[in-house]
């Protein structure tokens, strides 16, 4: 299969908001590029733009991120809901209008925002004389991280599991500007440019200064530069270094896809770099369980490694962008929980009740029809402003605790025990006793549990079936084979009719 990179030109105008002005000088994408790279803020919103683009609801801004991949996880109950245009995607129902059209745009908005990352990296060697201070690896460090962390997506969605067919097709790795086609790369192959460039990204990134020592994660809202510094850097591109793909951030992704690979070895290495680095705050109980909405942590902010910033996600001029209203409306017509799945994924009948089922899920009707909000992109108030809010919206991309399951399920096989200690630890931040298990057997199934509660509605679920090549749970129990059938998205319509798969 060969994908036709025929928007390429045109991905300039298309995505790069930031650059509204320079756009207006020079509409044309082949004559404006050499003027956007001709100085390093150039470079800096050329960047911004992917950021902006991946935060689109189309990508990680909703559907990639509570969208489609947990409809598939069934993480969530399909009643009322038909106006999302769900409840065929929950049934595996692949030719679902609705379905591919969602898929679709994913599919098209992962390679857009790769092409743009492309054309950043076809031009910074050229001018590297241009760049200050350690904006030149900053840069060129995201570009390559974000191009193989979103052709790690596109594996995940659409080509079989590494455990299942390594050497079977993948997707195509586009890893040049061009207007030519990109063949084709296998399952393996794709895996292995990711982590060429995740490496490459790694090195370049070794002077990141969320790496220093001065660098304190906290609230936005804290001013005290004792306990936060994310925004006393002088200019905007180099604070809140935790929404952009950071030095950390890049080792778990490291972690991420060598762990896809099965190579425990370099995802143990890489998670426990981000672990012992200390740099991540847990959340207090108290912010957690704070009454007042604007001193609460719902989504966990200072454990977030990377993070989506999707402020206008909340709230747009009028009502199609916003999460609450749309997407987890009270009752039964958006995302929910009925009252026995939620009960059955927080395991509530036994032992302490879980900080996540407590903050995350707020219950409504009454009787029989007791259904759960899902709450944990609430905001205060329709503002982003952090004197509204404890902290930024933000969508989840790589969390400290993801980090802890990797090194456990890396650890396992030779020191159980250990491998526990660390699935244990990210329980006591939700207030739950210490877990028990005793074959690698009660492990998995233990730690699968564990990542459904942390992860509700944040997309990853569907991946970790996937690359265990586990039988889906659905709401009531019931089990959902772990076939290609169901675990393979099919392939945009056009790139079947040009290469096949």
């Amino acid at each position: 299969m060969k994908l036709r990179l025929i928007i390429s030109l045109l991905l300039l105008i298309a995505t790069i908001s930031s650059c509204k002005k320079w756009l207006e000088v020079e509409p044309e994408s082949e004559i404006s590029a050499p003027v956007l790279f001709s100085t390093e803020n150039g470079f800096m919103e050329a960047l911004n733009g992917i950021y902006n683009r991946c935060s689109e609801t189309d990508l990680y801004g909703k559907e990639l991120t509570f969208g489609t991949p947990e409809v598939l996880a069934q993480n969530y109950t399909m009643g009322y809901n038909e106006g999302l245009n769900y409840t065929p995607t929950s049934q595996y129902n692949y030719n679902d209008s609705k379905f591919i059209e969602r898929k679709d745009k994913i599919w098209a908005g992962l390679y857009n925002a790769i092409v743009n990352a492309n054309l950043i990296l076809e031009n910074i060697d050229k001018k590297k004389n241009i760049f200050t201070g350690v904006n030149y690896g900053l840069i060129k460090g995201e570009a390559l991280a974000l191009r193989a962390y979103l052709h790690f997506d596109l594996l995940r969605l659409f080509a079989p599991s590494y455990l299942r067919n390594a050497s079977g097709k993948g997707v195509p790795y586009a890893s040049a500007y061009t207007k030519d086609i990109t063949s084709m790369s296998s399952v393996s192959e794709v895996i292995e440019k990711a982590l060429t460039d995740l490496e490459a990204a790694k090195k370049l990134l070794a002077q990141d200064p969320i790496r220093s020592a001065g660098y304190l994660v906290n609230y936005p809202v804290i001013t005290d530069t004792t306990t936060n510094t994310e925004e006393r850097a002088s200019i905007p591109f180099l604070q809140n270094r935790r929404h952009r793909l950071n030095y950390y951030a890049v080792c778990g992704e490291l972690a991420r896809v060598y762990l896809y690979k099965n190579d425990k070895t370099n995802a143990l290495n890489n998670a426990l770099e981000v672990i012992n680095a200390k740099k991540f705050p847990w959340t207090t109980k108290a912010d957690f369980n704070a009454f007042e909405e604007a001193k609460k942590d719902r989504i966990l902010y200072k454990e977030l490694v990377f993070a989506w910033y999707i402020p206008k996600s909340w709230y747009v001029p009028g009502p199609t962008e916003d999460i609450k209203e749309n997407w987890f409306v009270t009752g039964t017509r958006g995302l929910y929980l009925n009252e026995d799945a939620a009960k059955s994924i927080y395991e509530t009948s036994t032992g302490t009740i879980d900080l996540r089922f407590k903050n995350w899920l707020s219950i409504t009707g009454v009787g029989a029809a007791k259904t759960y909000d899902i709450v944990k992109y609430n905001r205060n108030s329709q503002s982003d402003a952090s004197t509204a809010n404890l902290h930024y919206l933000m969508a989840p991309a790589i969390r400290l605790s993801e980090l802890y399951y990797i090194a456990a399920e890396c650890t396992y096989p030779a020191d159980p025990q250990k491998a526990i200690t660390y699935i244990n630890t990210v329980r006591f931040q939700r207030d739950k006793e210490d877990l028990n298990v005793n074959s690698q057997e009660e492990f998995t199934t233990a730690l699968i549990k564990e990542c459904r509660k942390e992860w509700l509605g944040e997309g990853q679920l569907f991946y970790m079936y996937k690359r265990l090549n586990r039988a889906i749970i659905g709401q009531t129990g019931t089990t959902i084979p772990a076939t290609d059938k169901i675990l393979v998205l099919p392939l945009p319509q056009d790139e079947v009719v040009y290469g096949g798969r």
